[in-house]
């Protein structure tokens, strides 16, 4: 079989739209700033943004760890057809780029806000406090965190490319190993 399995399909889309929601929420508190972002939608709204944000942030870090488990246990698919070495090569980088990424960015997150004594919210409950209060350390992880998310974009963008070459260009079956149905 040329596919991943269900439960491999289902995480990779799963956590590609909440990646992708997060992204965006983030980029609008990064383009627009705190007081901006305030301004346009009023302080209920913009705490209810940063709670979902850092929730779904934490959904991200739980679904990537049992990704992470069920890619070790089931493995990876064989190409129905021959990859070059340098399609190969790319597509391991970035899946393991992904794979770093979705682990630090919430992980950057959540210390970020410690640092910074935020609540580290998920959905209603604040969760516990891991790191002593300090403001330039906070200051530095949230910037690191956007970085990171940076580079997710990035990433993402060559993500689509490669998928959208296979898929109209090279007609190779690559797509369907990742299909949703």
């Amino acid at each position: 079989m040329f596919r991943y399995t269900g439960v491999q399909r289902l995480l990779h889309w799963l956590i590609a739209l909440i990646v992708i929601g997060l992204l965006t929420s983030g980029m609008l508190v990064w383009f627009l700033g705190f007081d901006d972002v305030t301004k346009l939608l009023g302080e209920e709204y913009r705490d209810i943004l940063y709670e979902y944000h850092k929730t779904f942030g934490l959904i991200v870090l739980g679904l990537m760890a049992f990704r992470l488990f069920v890619r070790l246990e089931r493995g990876k698919p064989p190409y129905e057809h021959e990859v070059n070495i340098f399609e190969l090569l790319l597509s391991a980088v970035v899946q393991y780029l992904f794979y770093v990424l979705l682990f630090a960015m919430p992980i950057l997150g959540w210390l970020a806000t410690d640092a910074l004594d935020y609540p580290v919210e998920f959905f209603s409950w604040n969760l516990p406090q891991f790191i002593a209060k300090d403001k330039a350390m906070g200051e530095a992880l949230f910037e690191a965190h956007a970085w990171v998310g940076w580079a997710l974009v990035i990433l993402l963008f060559l993500h689509a490319a490669g998928a959208i070459k296979h898929w109209l260009f090279d007609r190779d079956g690559v797509m369907g190993r990742m299909r949703p149905f």
